[in-house]
This record gives structure tokens, C-alpha cells and sequence, in this order.
């Protein structure tokens, strides 16, 4: 008989109008690491929240079982009793606060009289930092850690409720590569003394790396839970969406114009290190009907090109901008909408939405003065084209007035693509197209760009993904430290050659 620490027995979880999950089973080994993965949509976040307590009991259906004892969370802090601790993709830290207060907030170390004793709680907070190796001060503020380092704090805290079962939900979404990977050491040594791991994530090597079990829901069901041996990664796809992706990256072959927009002799400074320059001397191009991929390590200074083309980084900007041939001056997002230029940020739900807005009003918000008149909005004709584009792009949405805090990662994407396509660009700078967004949707995202491109649109795409940048660019850039180190044509690139520039080991264009 198989030992489970747990066990999720038809779980069912309802909202208004929509069934999140319909008779989930989930069982998890006891000391295993076991991914759950499934596109956005699928229920993953929602039987989490199940089994964290945070929707409580009495508000689904179904048993949860820990240790052989059936379980009746009726909030976060029943289920962390038992053992259980969540770690969510968007960190629930006081950023206000030091580290040591941060670990122990709602669960203080007090004397008898009810005070908290400060001594001990430092000692402690230094003991958790040791175990999941963060070198911190306990008195650093934590608005002073780096992502990777919240990250770990978030595990410390953990660690300080003695977990026995730690749920990842995207641990790795904003981490760097080595940042990824200390972390996946981390959950290794973790499981090293005895405790057991959920691991979410959409990135399916970490997956293939780290678990012994897999199970995949889809459409709020339990499609399948098998050995990570007995599963390729293409089945796993294939589980995931419905359908076999037999074409990750959906190639098409383009036959570029003339040139559109070309940066020339592109130089910026840091904002606030004077003197130290970030781009030096960048020269590029983008072709009508034609992807341009943007490859480059953390740090490599591509977002933070185009973030200078627009006025949004940098200072003492140096350089030419060029449309159809023309010299242009851009120094601000609406100077770059009104030559044709779009930037769609790898932040969509920081800088690309408005959260507590409905897709209609995000989608219409730049250009409210074109549907205008005297001042007075044509709302017939506003809700005509949002409708248009909506549809267009396939946004899985029961209506335009739907919340886009409410939208899968997926169709968040969406819904800023088409608020930029509303402007008619001829140039779309996508910056991590599909970052944080599962296969399903990445594969429809990438037809979008083709079929943009198709109808003579310029697009430059950047990615931290080199198969992403491989698979959907006709021409690539490479960039180290805020130089372009190559250019080549999609057929002469490789994943070694290409990290052979990433990496400054070879740069075409030095002297």
C-alpha cells in the first residue's frame, strides 16, 4: 500500500457560473517532490487554496486527507498547523519590515507575559536564513532583498512553521537561471530530510528535473498522474492542452521588405550611477514582415533598450532613431505610438493593465482621443472595435466587461496585445511575449505574431527563452553587456553558437 502524506479526494470547487474543479483526486507521496502542471485555467492555483485552507471548508466538496486523517481547514493558519505551508507566485511579504519580523509575522516568539522576545526571535530568524542559505542581516529590510532572496525568505518562513508539505506555486518565475537553480537545490536538500514537495511551475525542463511524480489537470479534472520516467515531455504537452503540439514553435516563412526602424549608434547611462554606460554604440534594424529576435542573458541590457526608447530608462540617451528612412525624435511612449512604434512590457500586469479595470477599458485606454469627439467618447463605436479586436485574438472571456484581474496569464497577454494593436502600429516590440504562460497559449500567441507579420507587420522580439527566440525569429541579435555582440539569419543560429555570443566568448563585431 502506497504511503501518502496526502490525499485529495473529488474535490469540487464552484463559482458563480464557472466549475474551477470537478471531482479533483490528487495524491502525494510521503518525502516526494511531485509537479502539478496543467495550462492557466486549469485549476492548479484553486486546489491549492483548497488545501492551504484559504477556501475553507463547507465552500467545496470532497475530502482532504493528511496522514490518514480527514481534515477540515477553515483557514490558512489550520492548515499550516498540520504542516502545511504555501509559497505563492506573487510574494506575500511586508516589504516595510525587516527579515526577522517578516518570518515570524503572526506566529511571534513571546515570554509569558505576551511580549515578544526579540533575542530569541533574531536567533531563530538567523537559524531559518542558515537552512535555506540566504546570507542576510535579520534586521535588512526586506524592500532591500533582490527577488531571488524574497524568494528564499518566503521559504525560511516556511521552514520556521516546521512544513512538513511545502507548496511551490511558480517559485521560479522571476528568477535568474543560477537564481532557478540554487533554488532547485534547495527543494532537493529539503526533500534530503523528509519533507515533501508540490512544485507548479509551466517550465516543463524544471519539471523534468526535479520530480519524481507528475499530474496534470486540465479544465478543472484530473487528467492523468504518472512517474516522471514514464512520461515524455511531449506526452506530458499533449495531456496538458488536449491536443498534440507536434510544433512547438510554429515556423512560418517570411519574406521581409524593406527596412522599417533601425537605432543607430545607440548609447545610454545608468539612471543613477553617473557615468557608468549601460548600451554602448547599438545598432539595429527591423525589416517589414519580419521577426526579430533579441537574445541575451539577465542583465545583457535588452529590455533596457527598448525601455530607452521610449523614455522610460536611462539618462544622457545618445543615438539616432530611424522610421521608413526618416529620421525621427522619440522620447516618450506616445511619440513612439505616433510613428508606429508599440511597446508591450514583460511586466503586462505592472505596466500593461489596470487590474481592477474591465478588458474593454483597457483595451480602448490609448486611444480614447482617436473615438472622441468634442471630448465626449463614441461609446457604439469604442465597444465595436474592442469587441473586433477581442474576438481577432481569441480571448477566452465571458464578456468585454470581464475584470482583467480575473484573465489567465494567457489571456492577460492578450488583452495588451490587442490594447497596442488598437493604435494600428507597423512596429510591435514584444518584450517576453509568453513568459509566465502555459504551452497552449504560448502556441497562440506565436500564430498571432505570425499572422501579424504576415500582414506586413515589424516585430522585435525579446526572450530570455533561446528556443523561443530560434524557433520564432527570422533574424537575431545577440546582446552581453549592453553590446550587440552578433547578428545572424535564423538558419545559421544554434543554441551553442548563440551562447557562445550571449556569454561574450566570441563578439562578430569586435575590433
Amino acid at each position: 500500500m502506497e504511503d501518502y502524506i496526502l490525499q485529495m479526494q473529488n474535490i469540487t470547487k464552484t463559482f458563480p457560473g464557472v466549475k474551477a474543479l470537478d471531482n479533483v483526486t490528487f495524491n502525494v507521496k510521503r518525502g516526494e517532490i511531485h509537479a502539478l502542471v496543467g495550462e492557466n485555467g486549469a485549476g492548479k492555483s484553486t486546489l491549492m487554496k483548497v488545501l492551504s485552507g484559504i477556501y475553507s471548508y463547507g465552500e467545496y466538496t470532497g475530502n482532504i486527507i493528511v496522514n490518514g486523517e480527514i481534515q477540515q481547514f477553515k483557514s490558512l493558519r489550520d492548515s499550516e498547523a498540520r504542516g502545511i505551508a504555501i509559497i505563492n507566485q506573487e510574494l506575500a511579504l511586508c516589504t516595510n519590515m525587516n527579515v526577522a519580523e517578516s518570518i515570524f509575522l503572526g506566529n511571534e516568539i513571546k515570554n509569558k507575559q505576551g511580549i515578544i522576545n526579540w533575542p530569541e526571535t533574531y536567533k531563530r530568524t538567523s537559524e531559518v536564513l542558515d537552512q535555506v542559505h540566504l546570507n542576510v542581516n535579520p534586521e535588512t529590510t526586506v524592500l532591500n532583498l533582490g527577488v531571488g532572496q524574497m524568494q528564499l525568505l518566503e521559504i525560511a518562513k516556511a521552514v520556521s512553521k516546521n512544513a512538513k508539505i511545502l507548496i511551490l506555486d511558480e517559485p521560479t518565475a522571476a528568477l535568474t537561471d543560477d537564481e532557478s537553480e540554487r533554488l532547485l537545490s534547495l527543494i532537493r536538500e529539503f526533500q534530503s530530510k523528509g519533507v515533501t514537495c508540490i512544485y507548479i511551475s509551466h517550465k516543463l525542463d524544471e519539471v523534468f528535473s526535479i520530480a519524481e511524480t507528475i499530474t496534470v489537470l486540465r479544465d478543472g479534472q484530473t487528467v492523468v498522474t504518472k512517474a516522471k520516467n514514464d512520461i515524455t515531455k511531449s506526452e506530458l504537452i499533449s495531456y496538458m492542452v488536449g491536443r498534440t503540439l507536434s510544433q512547438m514553435f510554429p515556423r512560418r516563412e517570411h519574406n521581409p521588405g524593406e527596412i522599417k526602424f533601425e537605432m543607430k549608434n545607440w548609447s545610454v547611462d545608468h539612471p543613477q550611477i553617473k557615468g557608468k554606460e549601460v548600451l554602448h554604440d547599438i545598432n539595429i534594424n527591423v525589416r517589414k514582415g519580419e521577426i526579430v529576435g533579441i537574445a541575451g542573458l539577465m542583465g545583457a541590457g535588452r529590455t533596457e533598450l527598448m525601455m530607452s526608447l521610449i523614455g522610460a530608462y536611462g539618462s544622457n540617451v545618445r543615438g539616432e532613431t530611424y522610421y521608413e528612412g526618416n529620421k525621427v525624435e522619440i522620447h516618450s511612449s506616445e511619440d513612439a505610438i505616433k510613428n508606429g512604434i508599440c511597446y508591450v512590457s514583460e511586466d503586462r500586469k505592472r505596466y500593461g493593465l489596470i487590474l481592477m479595470q474591465d478588458i474593454k477599458f483597457n483595451v480602448s485606454l490609448p486611444v480614447l482621443k482617436r473615438l472622441s469627439n468634442g471630448g465626449v467618447i463614441d461609446d457604439n463605436e469604442l465597444l465595436k472595435e474592442v469587441a473586433e479586436y477581442v474576438k481577432a485574438l481569441n480571448v477566452k472571456t465571458p464578456s468585454i466587461e470581464q475584470l482583467t484581474r480575473n484573465l489567465s496569464g494567457g489571456n492577460m497577454q492578450k488583452v495588451v496585445l490587442a490594447k497596442w494593436l488598437m493604435t494600428h502600429p507597423t512596429v510591435l516590440i514584444m518584450d517576453e511575449p509568453t513568459r509566465g504562460i502555459d504551452v497552449g497559449a504560448k502556441v497562440e500567441i506565436y500564430n498571432i505574431m505570425n499572422d501579424l507579420v504576415d500582414q506586413g507587420m515589424s516585430v522585435i522580439m525579446i526572450s530570455s527563452e533561446l528556443p523561443e527566440v530560434l524557433g520564432m525569429s527570422d533574424r537575431i541579435y545577440v546582446m552581453h553587456e549592453g553590446k550587440i555582440t552578433a547578428e545572424m539569419d535564423y538558419k545559421d543560429a544554434t543554441q551553442e553558437n548563440v551562447m557562445e555570443y550571449c556569454t561574450g566568448m566570441k563578439n562578430m563585431f569586435k575590433d
